[in-house]
């Protein structure tokens, strides 16, 4: 069930929903201790007593805190909440467009399958980002 605005995860006030994927459900949140912005992903309490989800999550929240890139939201914090566990993160301002599905099956721009081919310098930043995550032993699914 969606967290309404307004909702509190500790020092953090829910202000919107900005996504809905396989993991949870991401928000927009005030952090009212520091005034600043970030986004909240939360593992819902439905899937709370699922072993491998709790382990999938704990990782995200480790291999995020492991990283440091311009593209790779940068993690403030793990939270256990009533609503669930929340994983709080700065929050990307270009990340979200509203009324843009962020859906698998949506076609993802700038990929030669979709009749856009790669720029060069967005092929340097993919290699260079593939190449960091494998040099730290992490590499996404």
């Amino acid at each position: 069930m969606p967290l309404a605005p307004g909702t509190r995860l500790g020092p953090y006030e829910v202000t919107a929903q900005i996504g809905v994927g396989g993991m949870g459900e991401v928000y927009q949140a005030t952090d009212t201790k520091l005034k600043r912005q970030v986004a909240i992903k939360v593992l819902p309490q439905t899937v709370a007593g699922d072993k491998d989800r709790l382990a999938r999550f704990q990782r995200e929240a480790e291999v995020l805190a492991s990283l440091n890139h311009t593209h790779i939201a940068q993690i403030h914090g793990l939270e256990d909440a009533d609503a669930g566990k929340a994983l709080v993160m700065e929050l990307k301002k270009y990340a979200h467009r509203p009324g843009r599905s962020w859906h698998p099956s949506r076609p993802r721009l700038g990929f030669p399958e979709h009749g856009r081919p790669l720029r060069a310098s967005s092929s340097r930043l993919l290699g260079n980002t593939t190449v960091g995550s494998f040099s730290t032993g992490m590499a996404r699914r």
